[in-house]
Order: structure tokens, then sequence, then C-alpha cells
């Protein structure tokens, strides 16, 4: 195994380990998107998630057995929102919990009387601040047409470097707090319309290809927006193109635009 030995001796080492280039192939293969990428940063990629490998810390759940595949293919997908923002964004945390299928998280919330609810929720993915990262194996094998809870988690990752989960992950210079904000809360206060346009049975209005979980909060917005951005960037760029502009600049990337990734500086 790749990983399972070699990985966990190297930890904490200057040289990571490499990717063996026959299970990189294959983990491209299984993840089409990513075909956008030119050689180079295809390769910038590699070496970014053979670093991601070095530094975080795989553990099966639910019986999963932690494998090579399973570890390569989450590295890449976490590792393609930073590929211009550098392996320092995922600072402070090491564990990513790997379950086979979704997985029950317990909740408590407390109504405006005071009261304290419990009940279980079903989950596909999940991100503690200072914590790890826990997602299903069986929903990530889904990637692709927009859905991905591997990127989806990781963009609450960026969110929540600030120490707070609002949808406005900290921000390089040149974007203003102001101008994500207004950007972030037109689109979602139109998404949230369009959720409401399809719940009345009336979906003429419903931008399509977009998971209605966008409609939760503006962090859950910036998270599945995340998602549509690097698998259906055209279709984020038709509907909400003032967003789309603002993630470019963010992300430093340009999925839209055929066989470029990277925004030159």
């Amino acid at each position: 195994m790749f990983l399972a030995g070699i990985l966990r001796r190297l930890r904490g080492f200057s040289t990571p380990p490499q990717i063996p280039d026959a299970l990189w192939r294959a983990t491209l293969s299984a993840l089409p998107f990513l075909a956008r990428l030119s050689a180079e940063d295809t390769e910038r990629l590699k070496r970014l998630s053979e670093r991601f490998l070095a530094e975080k810390e795989f553990t099966g759940a639910g019986g999963l057995e932690i494998t090579d595949a399973i570890c390569v293919s989450i590295a890449a997908q976490a590792c393609l929102p930073i590929l211009n923002l550098g392996i320092a964004y995922y600072d402070g945390w090491v564990g990513i919990v790997v379950y086979p299928d979704e997985f029950v998280v317990p909740r408590v919330t407390v109504d405006e009387s005071g009261v304290a609810h419990e009940y279980d929720d079903v989950a596909s993915g999940e991100a503690w601040e200072g914590g790890p990262v826990v997602v299903s194996w069986g929903d990530a094998k889904m990637a692709g047409d927009g859905y991905n809870v591997v990127i989806h988690e990781f963009a609450h990752k960026l969110d929540m470097r600030d120490g707070r989960i609002d949808g406005v992950p900290p921000l390089p210079p040149d974007i203003p707090v102001e101008e994500w904000e207004d950007a972030l809360l037109a689109a979602f206060d139109e998404f949230q319309t369009f959720a409401v346009v399809a719940s009345g049975a009336c979906e003429s209005g419903e931008p399509d290809g977009f998971d209605d979980y966008a409609a939760t909060n503006p962090e859950e917005f910036f998270a599945v927006m995340s998602e549509a951005f690097f698998e259906a960037p055209k279709l984020l760029r038709g509907e909400f193109p003032a967003l789309y502009a603002l993630f470019t600049r963010f992300y430093r990337q340009d999925p839209a635009r055929a066989d470029t990734a990277t925004l030159k500086e």
C-alpha cells in the first residue's frame, strides 16, 4: 500500500510521498472535470495533492477501509480550490474521516421558548472548525455535473479560516469585504426566490443544475456555488455572472475558459 504504511512514516518530513503515475491517471479519469486543467496545472495539482497527503491523516469510519484510491481522489478534489492559493489555506487541522456512505450526526436545536430538541441528521459531509472534515465516500464518488461533497466541505474550511462560517472567507486585499458580501447576498437572495417559486410547484424561474441546499443560508450558498464553480462553471457564469467573476478573483482560476485554470498576476 502506497499510503497505509509509507505515508505514516513520512508524515512531518520535508519530502512528501509521490503518487504513482498509474494511480494519478486513474484518479484523473474518475474526475473528468479535472480535464480542463492544462498539463502544467495538472502536474501542480499532483504535487499539491502529495503535500496534502503528507500533512493530513485519513481515518475510515463505519467499517470503511481507507485505500490509496480514496486518499488520492479526496486529495485531488480538496486541492483543486487551493491550486493557486497554496497548502497553507488548510493549516490548523489534520483529520479527514471517511464513511462508506451517508452518516448520522446528532443535532440539538433550541426553539424560541428555550426548549432544546435533539434529533439525528443524515449527512453526506461535514466540516468542523479546528477539527476534521468528514465525508461520505459514496457521495464523493458521485463527483461531477455540479455535485461535489469534497469541494463543498473544503469550501467550508476556507470559510472558517477567519473563525466564522458566514460565506465570507478571508479575502485578498483586492477584494473588499463589502464587494464580496454585496455580490454573494444578491445572488443568494435571487436563488432563494427561485427556491420559493420551485416549492410552489412553478419551476419556470428555477436555475437548473444547482442544489436546493444552497438556499439554506449564505454559508451553504457559498459552498454549493463553489461546487458549481469548479464542476459546472459555465452554468454558474450564466446564472450569476457577478458572483462567478468574484470567485475567479478569489480562487484565482477561471474554469469556464477552456484549457486554463491559472489567472496570471
